[in-house]
C-alpha cells in the first residue's frame, strides 16, 4: 500500500524533520463563556492540540482549518497548541484562556489523560462543550470528576497491533525486539505499547526493552542508540509514533545497521513516507490526522445545535507499508 502524502515534499534537516509551528488564532473576549458565538451568531470552536513540533498535529490543524473555510458560515475556529508533548501546564492554560474568551466548544487532544480533567471540568461547569479527540481521557478520573466527555479517535491498541504484526512477518520467533513508547500517562501511549506487545508476544518474539521516548525524536534517538549498543543482535524497534521512529532510524543509520533493524511507527507523517518507500522504515499507521479534528468539530457542532451528545466514536486506522 503506497503511503498517502498530506503535504508537498520539502527538504528536511537532520533526517529531514523541521520544527513545525502554528500561530494561535486570537478571538475577542466575552463576558460569559460558552454562551455567545461571534458577532454573526456563529458558534466559536477552539481546537487545542498537543506538540506543534510534531508534524501530525500540523496536519490535524491544516485539516481543521480547511473544514472551517469550507463551512465559514457555520462556525469560527480558534487553533491552539503547545510547544512540546510534556508541557501540561501550558495546555491547561490554553483551556482556561479559551473559556475566558467565550468559546462555545473545546475540541481537545489532551497531552495527559488524567492531568487535563480538572481544567476540562471547570470548562464544562462554565457551560463550554468539550469533545475529546486523539488521546482518550482516563475513564476512572472522569467518573470521579462526574464528567461525561465523548471521545472521537482511533483504536490505538488495534492499530499498533496490526503495525506490529507487519513487523512480525519479517522476523523469526525468538528474535530480539524493543519498544519505544510515548508518554506512559497518556492513554494512546499505553494502548500503542500494548498493541505492539500483543503482536510481539503472539509471534513469540523476545522483548528485551520497553522505554519511554516521551513522543520526542531526540529522546527516542538516545534510547535507540543505547539499545543498539547493548543488543548487537536486535532485530526491530517498534515506536509509538513517527517522531520517535525518526529518531530510531537516525540511530540505526549512525550504527551502520540500516536494513538490519526493522523500524515501525504510528501516524504516517510526511517525513516517514520516503523512508517507508526506500525501506528505512517498515510500517506505520495512518490514523488520518487531517480528518481527526474534523470528526470532533462536526460532533461539537451537532451538539451545539441541540443534538444529544453521542457515545464514543471510533475513527479509521490503516496500516501503511511499502
Amino acid at each position: 500500500m503506497k503511503p498517502r502524502s498530506f503535504f508537498s515534499r520539502r527538504q528536511f534537516c537532520w533526517l529531514g524533520l523541521p520544527l513545525l509551528g502554528l500561530s494561535v488564532v486570537g478571538c475577542k473576549p466575552a463576558d460569559n463563556a460558552g454562551t455567545g458565538g461571534d458577532a454573526a451568531g456563529k458558534p466559536r470552536v477552539a481546537l487545542i492540540m498537543k506538540s506543534l513540533a510534531n508534524e501530525f498535529f500540523s496536519t490535524m490543524a491544516h485539516g481543521a482549518k480547511k473544514h472551517q473555510q469550507d463551512h465559514a458560515a457555520d462556525y469560527e475556529l480558534i487553533v491552539n497548541g503547545i510547544k512540546n508533548e510534556t508541557d501540561l501546564s501550558e495546555q491547561v492554560s490554553l483551556v482556561e484562556q479559551m473559556v475566558a474568551q467565550g468559546v462555545n466548544a473545546i475540541v481537545i487532544a489532551p497531552a495527559d489523560s488524567k492531568a487535563l480533567v480538572p481544567a476540562l471540568k471547570r470548562a464544562k461547569d462554565a457551560g463550554v462543550l468539550v469533545i475529546n479527540i486523539d488521546n482518550k481521557l482516563d475513564a476512572e478520573v472522569l467518573q470521579q470528576a462526574g464528567l461525561s466527555i465523548p471521545f472521537v479517535g482511533p483504536d490505538n491498541r488495534d492499530g499498533a497491533k496490526r503495525v506490529g504484526e507487519a513487523a512480525a512477518k519479517k522476523l523469526q520467533a525468538g528474535d530480539k525486539v524493543a519498544i519505544i513508547e510515548g508518554i506512559p500517562t497518556a492513554f494512546n501511549g499505553q494502548q500503542r505499547r500494548l498493541g505492539n506487545e500483543d503482536a510481539m508476544k503472539a509471534a513469540n518474539m523476545n522483548i528485551v526493552s520497553i522505554q519511554s521516548g516521551q513522543w520526542e525524536m531526540d529522546k527516542a534517538n538516545t534510547i535507540a542508540a543505547g539499545l543498539l549498543s547493548e543488543h548487537a543482535d536486535l532485530k526491530a524497534i517498534l515506536c509509538g509514533n513517527d517522531s520517535m521512529a525518526l529518531g530510531a532510524v537516525a540511530a540505526v543509520q549512525a550504527a551502520g545497521r540500516t536494513g538490519q533493524v526493522l523500524i515501525t511507527g504510528f501516524d504516517n507523517i510526511e517525513a516517514v513516507q520516503p523512508m517507508i518507500e526506500d525501506g528505512r522504515m517498515l510500517a506505520t499507521a495512518n490514523q488520518h490526522g487531517d480528518q481527526l479534528a474534523v470528526f470532533g468539530i462536526e460532533i461539537a457542532l451537532k451538539v451545539l445545535k441541540g443534538e444529544e451528545a453521542p457515545a464514543d466514536k471510533t475513527t479509521p486506522v490503516d496500516v501503511v507499508t511499502q
